[in-house]
């Protein structure tokens, strides 16, 4: 699948996006543990790329990990994702970015929960815009409910 180029300008981002969203994103930044709005955050719905809008992670994935940023066991689709080896602070890591707006998203690990297939999706908040489950056929996400049902 060849890479969409993002239509968005790098200023048009910075208008669009919070701070803290635009360092995450575009700048691969992690925020705080802890900080984020959906770490401790258990609604029915899915989570989207906050740049692109394309759906990345439902709720039903959703698990608390205690590591202080929202956690997934997969992706909706591996087609949205993408994945780097990530060599910095001294580490090596499996970066996660979205596919259609190369928004840095996170890091993916191997010890997640096993009966879920053994991965743990380490995403910032800060990447994210939640669509709850009652608002995403307006939203146009209608077809990813039954993911969330």
């Amino acid at each position: 699948m060849a890479k969409e180029k993002n239509p968005v300008t790098d200023e048009e981002l910075k208008q669009k996006l919070s701070p803290i969203a635009y360092a995450v994103t575009q700048e691969n930044a992690t925020e705080r543990p802890f900080s984020g709005k959906y770490d401790d955050f258990y609604e029915k719905g899915i989570y989207v790329d906050i740049v692109s809008g394309k759906p990345l992670f439902s709720s039903t994935e959703k698990y608390d990990a205690g590591c202080g940023w929202p956690s997934f066991s997969k992706p909706i689709s591996d087609d949205e994702i993408a994945e780097k080896n990530d060599r910095s602070h001294g580490m090596h890591r499996v970066e996660v970015r979205s596919q259609s707006a190369d928004s840095h998203l996170g890091h993916v690990f191997n010890d997640g929960p096993a009966d879920k297939g053994g991965l743990r999706y380490c995403i910032n908040s800060a990447a994210l815009k939640f669509i709850p489950y009652d608002e995403m056929a307006e939203q146009g996400y209608e077809k990813y409910k039954s993911l969330v049902e």
